[in-house]
């Protein structure tokens, strides 16, 4: 029985409305655990049979290694599937791929010849596969891949890690259950993971960038990008010396952490459902405020005036829960749009 499985990963982050009740954290909780366990089993069920890969025994380790090079070319692409097992990329000199795997399991070694490593080459493209052809195996692969520094990868594992440094290129990479960690790529197109974390660094994006959570934090750091669209379910999110023209985050469960600059007429939109929404700000371009905290404060160290607010809202005076705030800092010019349902809002100077 020959096995590929496709990746695709939808996710959706509906953030409840400020009038809803709040569930508790433990619901939120049962909800994310529940996503996470539907897409994973929707996307690792095997026809004919159970799942590829459902752990490893407690036997011996038993291992099998594969070594192959491969002419790509400098501007070309590489794609990566696995199933089962780690994928770590480097950009390096020269125009070949070199591909490094070690398959292994501590079930019978018998096992390890039931997965085949296949290698597609095509002028400018080269594809790497992994096939489970056997029924209930307990094999992984870990990948270790150099590539032309200048060429472009596309890297998608079901149950694994991956890892992509140094590549020049477009960067795409993929995750059901593993951590995405990039850095120094300066074309980064989409970082995501069902359940793991996502950690950028040093990632530069020529249109627009997205990257997506379901149980895990999002982290990026020295990210530059026209447009930045980030989400997760159940996770933090945390950007440190970030510079884009536009930006979306939404996450139900977890705080929103920003520091940078804004830029001139650009757009900043954050949605929390259950976290506080933190905002360092470098640089003096002026921006117009419009924050909403169901239950939660909103606080800024930075001298705004204030615009138009309901009796009941205006942030000057104690009130009850509810607090809605528009105000203006400097000429206005970029837009900040921060809504949460149970947490703070606090604007600092970096």
């Amino acid at each position: 029985m020959l096995t590929r499985l496709p990746i695709v990963v939808t996710l959706t982050l509906v953030a409840a409305p400020l009038a809803a009740q709040d569930p508790s954290e433990r619901d939120l909780r049962d909800v994310v655990r529940e996503q996470v366990r539907e897409v994973v089993r929707d996307h690792t069920e095997v026809r004919g049979g159970p799942r590829a890969y459902q752990g490893r025994e407690r036997g011996p380790e038993q291992t099998e290694r594969f070594s192959r090079k491969v002419r790509l070319g400098r501007d070309g692409r590489f794609t990566i599937e696995n199933i089962a097992g780690d994928i770590t990329v480097t950009g390096g000199s020269g125009d070949e791929v070199s591909i490094e795997a070690v398959k292994r399991t501590r079930g019978d070694r018998s096992q390890l010849g039931t997965v085949q490593i296949l290698v597609d080459e095509r002028p400018g493209r080269v594809e790497v596969r992994t096939n489970h052809t056997g029924r209930n195996d307990r094999v992984a692969v870990d990948y270790t891949v150099t590539v032309p520094t200048s060429a472009g990868v596309d890297a998608k594992s079901v149950s694994g890690n991956v890892k992509i440094t140094a590549v020049q290129g477009v960067v795409r990479a993929e995750a059901i259950s593993g951590n995405i960690t990039t850095a120094s790529t300066p074309k980064l197109e989409a970082a995501k993971s069902v359940s793991g974390d996502v950690n950028l660094t040093d990632a530069t994006a020529d249109a627009d960038l997205n990257a997506s959570s379901v149980s895990g934090l999002i982290r990026a750091r020295g990210l530059r990008a026209r447009s930045l669209e980030l989400g997760t379910v159940s996770g933090d999110v945390v950007l440190s010396d970030v510079a884009c023209t536009r930006l979306a985050v939404r996450s139900v469960s977890g705080s929103v952490e920003y520091s940078g600059a804004l830029a001139k007429t650009g757009r900043y939109d954050i949605n929390s459902h259950s976290g506080t929404i933190r905002l360092a700000l470098a640089g003096d371009v002026g921006f117009e405020l419009s924050a909403t905290s169901f239950s939660g404060s909103i606080r800024s160290e930075l001298p705004m005036t204030l615009g138009p607010t309901s009796s009941r809202n205006d942030r000057r005076r104690p009130g009850p829960p509810g607090h809605s705030t528009h105000a203006v800092f400097g000429d206005g010019s970029a837009a900040l749009v921060i809504r949460t349902f149970s947490g703070d809002i606090v604007i600092t100077k970096r």
